[in-house]
């Protein structure tokens, strides 16, 4: 039997997609092992979760290195000295470079709290208010050189309700995170993705074809 894919984690907050991944390994959801959980900030909240489930948990201070690539150098040997597979980004508040991206190729992974291309980058929630959106969402996607742009391997539709906040809405995304962050990892465990260009190929993947989320809401025929 094939061992569990080893992931590291990477967060800068409080670890609520952490959770979600170590929630769905002990439900038999998702076939991997988190290897190691790494901080570069030493009072985030993730580290101090990933210490009550027994998990190794490591500070890298950003500010302890001299330039992005030697943080990322730092990083890079940290992940494989606990054999890492797959490297998972939850809420890790730093922009990689090619160091770590070319030490795991098509191997690191990202959540993002809109429908890619749409609202890039931080406060996602807050543009698609301002902007008027109707949908929004979450998107898990490969990580590439540029900010939140690399193959999109899944996303979920989120309707914008009249009277959201930008609280309301983000809690709305984040229950949705914490479904399909699991689930996306989960197809990469399973040997079922493959990356062709900008495309990611699902094998055995199930689409509806006619679903639809419609905001307001279409009248039923």
């Amino acid at each position: 039997m094939p061992e569990p894919l080893a992931l590291g984690v990477l967060l800068s907050g409080s670890g609520t997609n952490l959770q979600a991944l170590i929630d769905a390994i002990g439900a038999g959801a998702l076939d991997a092992r988190i290897a190691v959980v790494v901080s570069n900030v030493a009072e985030a909240g993730g580290l101090e979760r990933a210490r009550r489930c027994g998990l190794p948990a490591v500070v890298l201070r950003h500010g302890d290195a001299p330039s992005r690539e030697a943080y990322d150098a730092r990083l890079v040997e940290t992940l494989h000295a606990h054999g890492v597979g797959l490297v998972v980004l939850a809420g890790f508040m730093r922009l990689v470079t090619t160091v770590l991206l070319e030490a795991f190729p098509t191997r690191v992974v990202n959540v993002h709290p809109a429908l890619l291309p749409a609202f890039p980058g931080l406060h996602a929630e807050r543009r698609a208010l301002a902007h008027g959106a109707r949908i929004t969402g979450v998107t898990v996607h490969f990580v590439d050189e540029k900010t939140d742009h690399g193959p999109i391997l899944a996303q979920v539709a989120v309707p914008i309700l009249p009277g959201d906040t930008e609280e309301t809405l983000h809690a709305r995304i984040q229950r949705q995170e914490h479904r399909l962050y699991p689930f996306a990892i989960q197809l990469i465990a399973a040997g079922r993705v493959r990356v062709d260009g900008r495309r990611v190929i699902v094998r055995n993947a199930t689409f509806a074809a006619d679903a639809a989320l419609a905001s307001p809401a279409l009248p039923i025929t």
